[in-house]
């Protein structure tokens, strides 16, 4: 790594789930964002020819010269064309889940609209799931915007019509057990019908049985019976966002798509 760049790989000492104070270079300016959208458009087209993800990130990564916090976020938003479709076929929409049990994957949810709320930046993905780069490491600390979060959730499986909302968090993860009481107290307070449930493996519990399930977590999603966009849910049609500034969205399709097109071209001669 030149000695000018970033060191974007410190750790993150924050107390909060903000802005890290390197995003606003990373994230913020336009020619960073554009340099995105093409290391996503490239990570696209060679995951659709079954390279090796892995592999593939760290090649897009050392070819637009992206930095540890960005090569995380191309990584949340790729997917190959075999993955959307996957996914698609199994996500319900909004208005079929009323009367039904939903499972939520408990800190995969919360902690992206923590994110937003906080003011840190999150990233919609080729499969329409918005993800984020913050990472919990073991330990959940609390932040001033968890009892919105929870309430804003329980308000809007409330107005879909849920019979059950049921909450599977990881219990080797510090504080999981202080964020179930939380839940439950806030479930009392607000006249919501929760249960909440500590699992020391989560992922392949959400997938067993047939399920509904809420996350954005791509194994998760790859492997579950069916699932609901919550995040993307709420972020689109409970939240304010038309001023958000912290949504990375590769909403101009037409021109990623153009992208695409222009690489398939290339690469093929």
């Amino acid at each position: 790594m030149n000695g000018d760049r970033m060191n974007d790989q410190e750790p993150d000492t924050r107390k909060s789930r903000g802005k890290d104070p390197r995003d606003e270079v990373l994230f913020g300016l336009e020619n960073q964002r554009e340099k995105l959208l093409l290391a996503l458009s490239d990570m696209h087209y060679l995951l659709n020819k079954d390279y090796p993800p892995r592999a593939t990130l760290a090649l897009v990564g050392n070819r637009y010269r992206l930095r540890h916090r960005q090569i995380l976020a191309v990584q949340g938003m790729a997917c190959s064309a075999k993955d959307i479709e996957r996914r698609k076929l199994k996500e319900v929409a909004a208005d079929s889940i009323q009367g039904k049990t939903i499972y939520l994957d408990g800190f995969n949810i919360v902690i992206i609209l923590e994110t937003l709320l906080s003011g840190g930046y999150v990233f919609r993905g080729l499969d329409g799931c918005y993800r984020d780069i913050s990472s919990v490491h073991g330990s959940y600390k609390r932040v001033r915007q968890t009892e919105d979060v929870l309430i804003t959730l329980g308000n809007a499986l409330h107005e879909l019509g849920t019979e059950r909302v049921i909450w599977i968090f990881d219990a080797p993860v510090s504080n999981s057990g202080r964020l179930k009481t939380l839940c439950y107290e806030t479930a009392k307070e607000q006249g919501f019908s929760w249960e909440v449930y500590l699992d020391n493996a989560p992922d392949k519990y959400l997938i067993a049985e047939n399920r509904l399930i809420a996350s954005s977590d791509a194994w998760v999603l790859n492997g579950c019976y069916e699932w609901f966009n919550l995040a993307s849910f709420i972020i689109n049609h409970v939240l304010d966002n038309s001023g958000i500034m912290n949504i990375i969205d590769h909403s101009n399709k037409q021109l990623l798509l153009f992208m695409l097109l222009i690489i398939d071209i290339a690469k093929g001669l």
